[in-house]
């Protein structure tokens, strides 16, 4: 059976995990694939650290999102593939590479999914999650200090950068080709249940 592919796309902080999470939770661990795009950012060890950490990490360049579009096709045929896992203390990849199995479902999450042309249709379900500024904000610098050791003043410095212009150069954007739009972000209950019901009723799976 050829995998349902939802996309899951929206601004940094927004609550793209959160969705994902009820996703996988409402359809079952064993019934769902995820392919984060943040783990396809380009490798560039060839750089020092300092000079990797004053990347734009926001732009689609970033990415190397041609080997994310060749997962996809793999999963879609039945194949497993070895995803990136990438360090975002070091700002590089790491040595080993994540297993990601074919399921019923795969979930491809990430800002900037739908701003690639390549990548748009491999998707049957196309997901944006819309949340105002400041609560995308607040959410990131909580995230990135917690869980990938930043300095609260990096995270400030990197947003006002290039998070912010990226976001309305290329994620606002992309949300026009967004099948539904989650408002209020993940816990918006009343279209978090409605999307659920949807991708139940065309997998087939979920309890």
């Amino acid at each position: 059976m050829t995998p349902i592919v939802i996309g899951v796309a929206g601004g940094s902080g927004s609550g793209k995990s959160t969705v994902v999470r009820r996703i996988v939770d409402s359809l079952g661990d064993d019934q769902v694939s995820v392919l984060e795009h943040d783990r396809y950012y380009r490798d560039r060890n060839d750089l020092r650290l300092e000079e990797r950490a004053a990347l734009n990490y926001d732009h689609p360049d970033s990415l190397e999102t041609d080997l994310l579009v060749r997962h996809v096709h793999a999963l879609r045929t039945g194949e497993p593939v070895e995803a990136p896992v990438y360090d975002f203390a070091r700002h590089a990849r790491t040595a080993v590479t994540h297993r990601v199995v074919p399921r019923r479902a795969l979930i491809v999450e990430g800002i900037l999914i739908f701003a690639d042309p390549s990548l748009r249709p491999l998707m049957d379900i196309k997901v944006f999650v819309d949340t105002d500024d400041d609560t995308r904000v607040i959410r990131r610098l909580q995230r990135d200090v917690a869980e990938r050791g930043r300095t609260m003043e990096s995270v400030i410095e990197q947003y006002l950068g290039t998070v912010k212009p990226m976001h309305l150069e290329f994620v606002e954007p992309s949300k026009r080709y967004a099948d539904i739009i989650v408002p209020v972000g993940g816990h918006n209950a009343v279209a978090v249940d409605l999307l659920l019901s949807l991708i139940r009723s065309v997998t087939g799976a979920g309890r």
